[in-house]
């Protein structure tokens, strides 16, 4: 099978630099910076303080500090949001012109393995990249893994990150101490009480709506959110996802990835 590489035009980049870039931005994000060896990749967030996803991220380690892949209609938003954190750190931030790519269905040369799961591929930063796929295509091969996409899934500070999958997709460092919205987070995790997760969903025909009610019997059961035709994520409740769910009147069926370990 030849690897698919694909431009993902949905994303940006930001470069932070300077003597205190690691610890400025290991004081406020989920993943550790100060550990993150150059050229290595890692999948993250900056949270709001009560806990909630502001801006999901994947960092990479530079020999000066860090490059921050996000999404390209949000980096405005974090370039203001890291300015109002930086108050006297050394650092400096801002954005950077370079491409991100994805490849997948096999390795390719130049390209990180996606911190995630191994499942997704890879990612490369930069340009001088021969694509050979849409951003389309990638989508779709992120939705057939199961993984979902929190700038498509997860609306600005309304999610809570475990909800998101980011403890089970690496995207959460709970070892690391303090970083913005820790309290909730690492309170979530500690008690083992999660109720709400997003995962994949399959149904015959196009995407019901975003929001759309997920029934089972009459009883909610979580809301639809991004998807194609055959498929979409889910907000779901993970003890009403058993049995014979519905929405908008048509049968649909939970998909439990092997990398979520919520095989039944």
């Amino acid at each position: 099978m030849v690897p698919r590489i694909a431009r993902l035009d949905s994303r940006a980049l930001i470069r932070v630099t300077g003597p205190d870039a690691r610890p400025f931005l290991h004081n406020l994000l989920t993943q550790d910076v100060e550990t993150l060896a150059p050229g290595q990749l890692r999948f993250g967030a900056l949270l709001s303080p009560p806990g909630r996803l502001l801006f999901d991220l994947f960092l990479l380690g530079l020999e000066d500090g860090v490059l921050l892949d996000v999404a390209a209609d949000r980096r405005e938003a974090l370039l203001q949001r890291l300015a109002m954190y930086r108050l006297r750190a050394q650092v400096a931030v801002e954005a950077d012109d370079g491409a991100v790519f994805a490849a997948w269905d096999g390795a390719v040369e130049g390209f990180i393995p996606d911190p995630r799961t191994p499942l997704l591929g890879g990612r490369r930063y930069g340009e001088g990249v021969e694509i050979n796929a849409a951003e389309d295509d990638w989508q779709a091969h992120r939705l057939a893994v199961g993984v979902p996409d929190p700038t498509a899934d997860a609306p600005s500070d309304k999610t809570y990150p475990i909800e998101a999958d980011f403890d089970l997709l690496n995207g959460v460092d709970f070892q690391k101490g303090c970083f913005v919205g820790q309290e909730t987070t690492s309170r979530m995790k500690r008690r083992g009480a999660i109720k709400n997760r997003m995962l994949p969903i399959a149904f015959d025909g196009p995407a019901p709506a975003f929001g759309a009610e997920v029934l089972n019997g009459e009883l909610r059961a979580g809301e639809v959110l991004s998807g194609r035709d055959g498929a979409a994520m889910a907000l779901v409740r993970l003890d009403r996802i058993d049995g014979a769910l519905t929405v908008d009147g048509r049968a649909v069926t939970v998909r439990r990835p092997e990398w979520t370990g919520l095989q039944t």
